[in-house]
């Protein structure tokens, strides 16, 4: 894509750089104010005019103004309401020293984004312009958001533009010239089968069939006649021969959702069938040659699966010849409003309503809340916000509470904001999928870094995934 998202995931209280133009008649006030905003991060100009003012702004590029209403020549009024006209990305704040619900109005109606009242909490004040700022810049990347959703590219069907996603592009690209067996894993609701079609739309099979298979939705007594086929008469209502899905996909890409599923009876005739590209149906004694690119997917980690014997090692070395780790939403930064934008224009014409896109407020929950569930989470999330929204766009209010509520608490001691603070729990979750994401995926390294026993781990990372798919 040609645009880019800035970085969303920030550390708390991060922010761009913002250049704040200061007019006051009062010297002493603009030396403080000067001294104090720019202690706070902040590029400041002062000047004590009005028409000062205006010259400066046709000079250099300003983010927010801050004005006395009292001014020499032209009112602090009459310049907010000039600005504002002019210039209507600028935030105006106006300040006095005589306050009154009148005069509060009056600058409200001028334009002014905010009215402060002297003498000016310079701490406060910076607490302030955090805010607006944090506004500005969710302001201008949901706009982005509607820009790149707009161009309708992406890679094989699939969208984001963090550097995640670009690597994993790479790999995909790279596996899809080859006809080697690809294992895709990842947190279950990544995306694992969209990777896996875009492997297929990337290789020289791709005119011949993709064929899904999901091993965890077929009693296993059945999945060997569903891979392989069966004869006529092989098992009570086998009333006809069927080839199997193996056959079916010969020539393209046979896909194994959840291959940890399979039972172990079954690998070894699995393993046969890659091996040799024979396979011969249940009842039959004849076998029939198959020519199958096989692309395999689970949220198990096959490696403690191989250790407690529940899954063959020949087999797994014969689907792991190139691994593609699928990264959770979590640690894909923008792309999380990147999508929600997708999502939302999508349901929007579904369901047949006006949703533009997100306010500042609903992205930035978006983008503190932690997605157990993942990109299939915020599908569902945005679903719901556009089915119950009424507004033009999509509202703190409009989506589920376990997101609205959702902080970005701390991790570590150090905050004495108890709003700041995580309850126990909560920094475990976050504290193992931090892990997960550092050992890209690989479960026996994280529960080794851990300290914990797989199975262990297993149940924690099965118990987020249930929380946050839950409705």
């Amino acid at each position: 894509m040609s645009a880019v998202i800035n970085e969303w995931m920030r550390e708390p209280g991060a922010r761009s750089k913002a250049r704040v133009l200061v007019v006051d008649d009062d010297v002493d006030l603009l030396a403080l104010l000067e001294a104090g905003l720019e202690g706070g991060g902040y590029e400041v100009e002062v000047c004590g005019s009005a028409e000062r003012a205006l010259e400066m702004l046709e000079v250099a590029a300003h983010d927010m103004i801050i004005t006395d209403i009292n001014l020499p020549g032209m009112s602090g009024l009459d310049f907010c309401s000039r600005v504002v006209s002019e210039r209507g990305n600028l935030v105006v704040m106006v300040m006095t020293a005589f306050s009154s619900i009148k005069s509060a109005v009056t600058a409200l109606r001028a334009g002014a984004y905010d009215y402060l009242l002297k003498p000016l909490d310079i701490e406060a004040l910076v607490h302030r312009l955090d805010r607006v700022v944090r506004e500005q810049d969710t302001q201008r990347e949901v706009q982005k958001l509607r820009e790149i959703v707009a161009e309708e590219r992406g890679f094989e069907g699939l969208l984001g533009t963090s550097a995640p996603m670009q690597k994993l592009y790479d790999l995909v690209a790279r596996a899809g010239e080859t006809d080697a067996s690809v294992l895709v894993t990842g947190e279950s609701g990544t995306g694992k089968e969209l990777v896996s079609r875009a492997l297929h739309r990337r290789s020289v099979r791709r005119g011949a069939p993709f064929v899904p298979v999901n091993c965890s939705a077929i009693p296993d007594t059945l999945l060997e006649s569903e891979l392989f086929g069966h004869s006529q008469g092989a098992f009570t209502d086998a009333r006809k021969s069927r080839a199997g899905l193996f056959v079916e996909a010969t020539g393209g890409t046979l896909f194994l959702d959840e291959i940890g599923e399979i039972p172990l009876q079954v690998q070894p005739k699995l393993l046969r069938a890659l091996e040799e590209r024979k396979v011969r149906p249940v009842g039959s004694d004849k076998e029939s040659d198959v020519d199958v690119r096989l692309v395999a997917a689970t949220n198990r980690d096959l490696e403690a699966a191989v250790e407690d014997g529940s899954f063959r090692e020949d087999l797994f070395f014969r689907v792991n010849v190139i691994h593609i780790h699928v990264p959770p939403l979590r640690a894909r930064g923008g792309d999380v409003l990147l999508l929600a934008q997708s999502f939302l224009e999508r349901y929007a014409a579904r369901f047949g309503k006006e949703v533009a896109g997100l306010s500042s407020g609903s992205a930035e929950r978006l983008m503190a809340y932690s997605w157990p569930g993942n990109v299939r989470e915020l599908r569902n999330c945005i679903e719901r916000a556009v089915a119950l929204g009424r507004g033009a766009e999509i509202e703190v209010e409009d989506l589920p509470e376990r997101v609205r509520t959702h902080s970005r608490a701390q991790l570590v001691v150090g905050s004495d904001d108890p709003s700041e603070l995580a309850e126990l729990a909560e920094i475990e979750r976050r504290y193992i999928l931090h892990v997960m994401e550092v050992v890209g995926g690989n479960k026996s390294l994280a529960a080794k870094t851990l300290g914990l026993d797989r199975k262990t781990l297993y149940r924690k990372l099965q118990r987020y995934a249930r929380a946050g798919t839950a409705s």
